[in-house]
This record gives C-alpha cells, sequence and structure tokens, in this order.
C-alpha cells in the first residue's frame, strides 16, 4: 500500500463572523478567562515519556511563579465552564496537575490535566488555536457521528474536552493480536462503518494516530467502537483518498482484517448501513446542520486547487454532474449531503441485493 501524501502543514483559517454567529447561537461562542498565546508564555519544560520510556512528542511546561498562579485559575475556570455552569464553588477542590503542549502536528494544542483533590478523579482538555475548518469538524462530528462533542470558541482559541479511548496504533500493535475471532468480526465491521463516515462528512487525514478504540463492557462480551479525535483535515485536501482511511498504510492492519472477515457482499451491507443511518442524523439536526453547512458555503477553508481537484474525483466516484458546479469545499460537502439524502433516504438494508 502506498502511503497518501497530504499538505505538511495546513493553513488555520479564522473564525468568520458567519460562523461565530453560529456558535454563538449554539452555546458554542463563551468567554473565557484566557487564551492560546497566554500559555505559550512558559518558561521551561521537560519531555513527557510513556510507560515504556518512549517520547510522547509531549513537553511537560512550566511558567514563573507569579504567572502560574493566574494561569492555573484560569484554567480551572474555563473546566468549570466546559463541565459546567462555571460555577466558581468547585474551585478550592481543583488542581491543575499538568500542562503539556505538543510539538508535533498542526494544531500545537496544550493538554490539561485537572484533578478533583477530594477524591483524585482527574481528567483533560485542550487548548488551542481556533481554526475555522477544525470547528467545522467538531461540529459535524457533533451532529453526523454516534457521538456529542463539548468544546468552546473565544476569539482565536478553542477549547476541546478530551475524547477517551485506545489510540488507533497502539491498539492495532498490542490488543488486536489478543481479540478473538468475534472481536476482530466486530472492529472490522466497525472499521467499514467508520471508514464510509468519514469519506461521506469529508474528514481526513485518519491516520492510526488520530482516531481511538473505545471498549465498552456489555453483559459477557466487549464492544468496540471508533472515534476520530482529530478535526484538523476537515474538507481541505484534493485528494479524495485522503478522506478514506482505507488507504493510509497505517491502517493496513485494519484493512486486511476487513479483507479476511468479510466477503464484499457484508462491506456493502454495512455502507448502506452506515449512509441510511446518516441520514437519519441529517434529519434529527435538519435545522442546524444547514446553517453550518451554510457558513462553510460562504467560508474559504481550503485552497482553490483543492477544491478542482477534489470534485472532479467526487464526480468519477458518483458520476453525478452537479459537483463540477461546485465553487467551494463548503458546497461540495452540501452536494455530498444532498446525494447521499437522495439516495439512501429510504434505504432498507435488509432488501439490499
Amino acid at each position: 500500500m502506498d502511503d497518501l501524501i497530504i499538505s505538511k502543514k495546513k493553513p488555520s483559517f479564522p473564525i468568520k463572523p458567519q460562523l461565530h454567529d453560529y456558535l454563538s447561537e449554539y452555546n458554542r461562542n463563551i468567554k473565557i478567562p484566557i487564551f492560546y498565546d497566554d500559555l505559550l508564555r512558559f518558561q521551561g519544560s521537560i519531555v513527557v515519556y510513556d510507560k515504556e520510556d518512549n517520547d510522547t512528542l509531549w513537553i511537560r511546561v512550566y511558567y514563573n511563579e507569579f504567572e502560574r498562579q493566574e494561569i492555573e485559575l484560569s484554567l480551572k475556570k474555563v473546566y468549570t465552564i466546559l463541565h459546567s455552569d462555571g460555577n466558581e464553588n468547585t474551585l478550592p477542590f481543583l488542581s491543575v496537575d499538568a500542562i503539556d503542549f505538543c510539538t508535533f502536528g498542526n494544531s500545537k494544542p496544550f493538554r490539561i490535566k485537572i484533578r478533583n483533590i477530594l477524591n483524585d478523579n482527574f481528567t483533560y482538555f485542550y487548548i488551542k488555536t481556533a481554526d475555522a475548518s477544525r470547528v467545522y469538524g467538531l461540529e459535524l462530528e457533533h451532529m453526523l457521528s454516534p457521538y456529542n462533542l463539548n468544546f468552546l470558541v473565544y476569539k482565536d482559541t478553542l477549547i476541546e474536552e478530551h475524547i477517551a479511548g485506545i489510540p488507533g496504533d497502539e491498539f492495532i500493535k498490542s490488543f488486536l493480536p489478543k481479540c478473538d475471532k468475534s472481536e476482530k468480526s466486530q472492529i472490522a465491521k466497525e472499521f467499514v462503518k467508520f471508514n464510509e463516515r468519514c469519506m461521506i462528512r469529508l474528514l481526513g487525514d485518519m491516520r492510526s494516530y488520530n482516531y481511538v478504540i473505545v471498549p465498552t463492557h456489555d453483559f459477557d462480551h466487549v464492544v468496540y467502537k471508533i472515534r476520530a479525535i482529530d478535526f484538523d483535515q476537515q474538507s481541505y485536501e484534493g485528494k479524495f483518498n485522503v478522506y478514506r482511511p482505507q488507504f493510509f498504510k497505517e491502517n493496513l492492519k485494519m484493512v486486511e482484517l476487513v479483507s479476511e472477515t468479510f466477503q464484499k457482499l457484508s462491506i456493502d451491507q454495512y455502507k448502506i448501513e452506515e449512509r441510511s443511518i446518516l441520514v437519519k442524523r441529517l434529519k434529527s439536526f435538519h435545522g442546524r446542520i444547514d446553517e453550518l453547512v451554510d457558513c462553510m458555503v460562504h467560508d474559504v477553508i481550503s485552497k482553490t486547487e483543492n477544491i478542482d481537484l477534489l470534485k472532479a474525483k467526487i464526480y468519477d466516484y458518483t458520476l453525478d454532474a452537479d459537483f463540477m458546479k461546485c465553487k467551494s469545499m463548503g458546497q461540495i460537502l452540501k452536494k455530498s449531503l444532498e446525494f447521499l439524502t437522495q439516495n439512501y433516504e429510504n434505504i432498507n438494508p435488509a432488501n439490499f441485493r
């Protein structure tokens, strides 16, 4: 499998007024007491290693005493805004255990570890630069995937909740070989559906380290789900296969698992099921999806050459000439969702041949 080459450094796109209004309408745009740039003023750092002493590509940062107290108080306030109503009565019981900075990737996020000192429970959230394409990706994931996402935007800062799970690359290396036949079949089915969902909603670069596997115990077995955790490459690249996880070499083991487990008829059935479920979600969020896609239609979140290449590739895939009329990534996504609805709204998977 040849590796797909994508943009090494995707530009960050600003939040335009129309998207700003949309975020305000749905309570995503809330004033917060700290900005991404504030956290860049760290005075020192050390490398963070995992349990096997491998470099995690995160560094733990430190601030001078004067700034540290103000920064930690602001971070605890952000936590209360993100996870509750911003009530500050709980602040004395919260501790900022770590502030980590990622030196890898486009977004260069800060990861904040917040601990409740009364019971030692802890959680994470992330602070990033507010990139419009990433915000579109988060909103689309919230509405079109089986999972809800909690995030906030204020001016040029984005706050994201942590998505728990086993990183895909770690799962493929350490956990997948230990799964039994039934579990592998279930994981293969989920990968087919995940692949289809990413393609339809144009979420790119789903290499194994950009999604997590979420195991859930259900009676006498474990249920596995796949969740995207990186939304930087929402509707940016021109190569259609960038939006199909099956074409990344990091996912080769998952692709082999699918081909070893299912015949083409079963794969097609699961694709049809996922498309039909997506149509139901589109109808559930009908007004909100329309508003978001309208923002995308009038926004600039990619290069002209990427738009021209992608619409031509999707035309080859669908043979729908309307794709060739698209002038923006938002229009391509809008047409993709319309195409999906027109072709799969009344599909009954049981009747698929």
